[in-house]
């Protein structure tokens, strides 16, 4: 089990709210508690103190037995950090050419080698950046150091006894902050309002949870402008989107490398530079490197979605490791190397000297012209709504970027251009269900659950609708009725029930043969008198057989009654002829026959 800690680095003014800490016990009880406080914040002496560096799963250590199915290799988990339980993941990426996954919340971002187990990376969502930050983001005050346990479980005391007196302070101490910090400062805090106060109070608590759509409005009607506002800088910076990719990370790189691409919430594109072995025979051994290239690109809203095109504008598939069996016959030599593709549908020397990066957030989509990193197309998607989901996706031999807004319509632009090739109204979305789960495949397809048991399928495409008749599954395979069993000559004769024989069998055309032209045939029509008749005369008929059959079966048992008894009688006879030959012979000696 590997223990990631993701923290972020800006300082805000944090007071703990009377409703979100456990009951306060009597104070008196209280204070001999102090006396066995260490400086160890990961010590609980008491219930105030803070929890740090403590995982929420605890993994054994001994054999488990799994069942069948997929079995765990790595357990990764995020601690606790300051007091904090870990934040949810929002974004994840799993290479298995390189051997990394990655993932990132709102505090930062963390790359894990699965193949050796290790930590490559774990850093806050500002030091990513460096000196490369376009908002110049800085913490309120210098960077202090936790301090004692005793110092936080007073101030828990003081904060539960004292609640409404906390929040005054907390308050009127944050907007003091504000005016020394902001630019504008006088200006600006003359006209913000009382509710704009509460809101950047709001915004400053770590332990603040939005639903995912509250979050991207909020970050829609932010500024992105370099005088962005202190409740804008010291908000957290989620990761949004990660992408493995071989692309060139800066401009003066005359060769692709491996990369990853990281999307934020504001918009932020950072591109981190990996350092793998040359040779996939040292992987195991020599380290892997994770750095920041220095390289930003900037958009507006949360970033979704990468992809990469290569100088022909077809799409480059990320790298990836051919999947074999670890346990096949032929596996036994341990040497055995691992099969990678790292360029798809081209190689590395076909590729040319630059390629195309397409970059599309909730409302608008650019392309990129790598190593240069100039902007060469953008297109604002829309500016009322904003994107639940892009991919870019192959459709009729060519390459396009689909996206799903929130308000229900599907959007196509082609690539590189972004040009707009569809705007179609669909469905708004009603249930969370469908914002989390749409998702788009080639050839113009989209899938989405319904319901928890229900995929619905959907296609924009007009070469597929017009062969949707030909492409519906069924729900039953047609399987030819076998042939019926052959029954034995006793089974048949002793059997409970007789033979049932079709009547076109044994009269129609594939037995009978077909019969002469010269010949009428009479068919009765499925109404009138015509047709009861025939349906009564079928079934006396039956009856009428079934009523023969039965005498003929009373009469074959009966004879083979009397044949059983003449057939005792006969062997009674027999053995007493025998007795009385042997009684006449027994007391006679050879010489008196």
């Amino acid at each position: 089990s590997l223990e990631v800690r993701l923290q972020c680095e800006v300082e805000d003014i944090i007071t703990p709210e009377p409703e979100t800490n456990p009951p306060f016990p009597d104070a008196s009880s209280q204070l001999p508690s102090l006396k066995s406080l260490s400086g160890s914040t990961n010590t609980v002496a008491c219930e105030g103190t803070m929890k740090d560096s403590i995982p929420c799963l605890s993994v054994k250590a001994r054999p488990v037995r799994m069942p069948p199915g997929y079995q765990a290799d790595l357990v990764i988990q995020l601690v606790w950090v300051d007091g904090e339980p870990p934040q949810q993941i929002t974004s994840l990426a799993v290479n298995s050419a390189y051997g990394l996954v990655a993932f990132g919340n709102c505090n930062g971002l963390a790359v894990v080698d699965f193949m050796q187990k290790t930590v490559l990376l774990s850093m806050g969502t500002l030091d990513l950046y460096g000196s490369s930050d376009p908002y110049q983001r800085q913490p309120r005050s210098p960077r202090k150091s936790r301090q004692f346990a005793a110092d936080n479980f007073c101030m828990r005391g003081l904060s539960n006894f004292y609640p409404d007196l906390t929040k005054r302070i907390r308050t009127s101490y944050q907007s003091l902050t504000e005016l020394s910090d902001s630019p504008v400062s006088l200006e600006l805090e003359r006209c913000k309002s009382p509710t704009s106060v509460k809101g950047s109070r709001k915004l400053s608590l770590p332990t603040d949870l939005k639903t995912d759509l509250e979050n991207r409005e909020n970050s829609f009607s932010r500024s992105r402008s370099s005088s962005v506002s202190s409740i804008d800088r010291d908000s957290k910076e989620a990761i949004t989107a990660l992408y493995f990719m071989e692309s060139f990370a800066r401009k003066n790189d005359s060769a692709v490398s491996s990369c990853l691409w990281v999307g934020t919430g504001l918009g932020m594109v950072i591109i981190l530079s990996l350092n793998l072995p040359a040779s996939d025979d040292l992987r195991q051994s020599e380290p892997v490197m994770v750095s920041p290239s220095g390289t930003v690109l900037t958009l507006k809203g949360a970033v979704l979605t990468f992809a990469c095109l290569d100088c022909m504008g077809t799409l480059t598939h990320r790298p990836y490791e051919v999947w074999r069996d670890p346990h096949s016959a032929d596996d036994g030599d341990k040497t055995r190397k691992r099969k990678l593709v790292m360029h798809s549908p081209s190689s590395s020397q076909d590729m040319g000297d630059h390629q195309f990066a397409v970059i599309c957030s909730e409302k608008q989509a650019k392309v990129f012209s790598l190593p240069s990193q100039t902007c060469l197309y953008v297109h604002n998607i829309t500016e009322t709504s904003f994107l639940l989901r892009a991919d870019v996706v192959t459709l009729c031999n060519s390459v396009c970027l689909a996206c799903f807004c929130a308000n229900g319509h599907i959007m196509t632009l082609s690539l590189p251009s972004l040009r707009p090739l569809l705007d179609i109204n669909y469905l708004p979305v009603t249930d969370m269900r469908i914002a989390r789960t749409f998702c788009f495949t080639n050839e113009g397809q989209a899938l989405y659950l319904s319901s928890p048991t229900e995929i619905q399928r959907l296609t924009y495409s007009q070469e597929m609708c017009d062969n949707l008749q030909d492409m519906l599954g069924d729900l039953f395979t047609p399987v030819e009725t076998p042939e019926a069993q052959n029954r034995g000559f006793l089974k048949g004769l002793f059997g409970g029930s007789g033979q049932a024989f079709d009547r076109e069998e044994l009269f129609g055309e594939a037995t009978a043969g077909k019969a002469s032209r010269s010949l009428a045939q009479h068919i009765p029509g499925s109404g009138g008198i015509e047709g009861v008749r025939g349906a009564a005369g079928g079934v006396i008929g039956d009856l009428t057989r079934a009523r023969i059959a039965l005498d003929e079966r009373g009469q074959k048992l009966g004879e083979l009654d009397e044949r059983t008894a003449s057939m005792m009688a006969s062997a009674e006879a027999f053995s007493k002829h025998a007795h009385e030959v042997m009684l006449k012979y027994k007391d006679k000696k050879w010489y008196q026959f």
